[in-house]
């Protein structure tokens, strides 16, 4: 990890558990999970506020003035709209994506949940998925939730991240080992 990467995943992981300790004291843990579902479809969905956490030109009252009217158009919640109109006064918007990942794993945790990262050469359908979901909990031992995203590049089979653990069935990754073996033979 870079530097400045760590530097940054430092700082969210930071926001991430104040907020998170002060949602869970408070016993507002769907309230937490709604707003950072909300900020991870706004983010997604709309540039200008992804320019407008990074951008380096607006001035901190201009950023706090923004996002504290964003949090009220959105109806966040007091500790999550307080939080991001701190980090736009210490100029700390740019680790909003980080924050919300560190939330969400964070609540995933509270829930007795984990998150694989499944990349399959092409959409699986629900079922496939709740089969899926069904036989990694046996291995992990708590409930899995899916995150698919489709590459075709891997031509068959999947790429399964759980945690620190892969598994590679892809047919793109058989058939380099087999290259790599086919090299060490002749």
């Amino acid at each position: 990890m870079s530097e400045p990467a760590s530097i940054s995943s430092g700082i969210a992981s930071r926001y991430a558990t104040a907020v998170f300790e002060l949602a869970n004291e408070g016993k507002k843990l769907k309230a937490l999970e709604a707003d950072v579902d909300a900020l991870t479809a706004a983010l997604s969905d709309s540039t200008d506020f992804a320019a407008l956490i990074n951008s380096p030109i607006l001035s901190r009252e201009e950023q706090s003035n923004s996002i504290s009217a964003i949090g009220a158009k959105m109806k966040l919640s007091d500790t999550v709209a307080n939080t991001l109109t701190l980090m736009a006064n210490n100029r700390r918007l740019f680790v909003l994506p980080a924050l919300l990942t560190s939330l969400r794993d964070l609540i995933a945790e509270e829930k007795g949940e984990v998150t694989a990262e499944v990349t399959a050469a092409k959409a699986l359908t629900k079922a496939q998925q709740e089969k899926l979901a069904k036989s990694l909990k046996a291995s992990v031992g708590k409930t899995v939730n899916i995150n698919l995203a489709v590459d075709e590049s891997i031509i068959g089979g999947l790429i399964i991240k759980v945690g620190s653990k892969m598994i590679d069935t892809s047919i793109a990754s058989k058939l380099s080992n087999l290259q790599n073996a086919m090299k060490e033979v002749g």
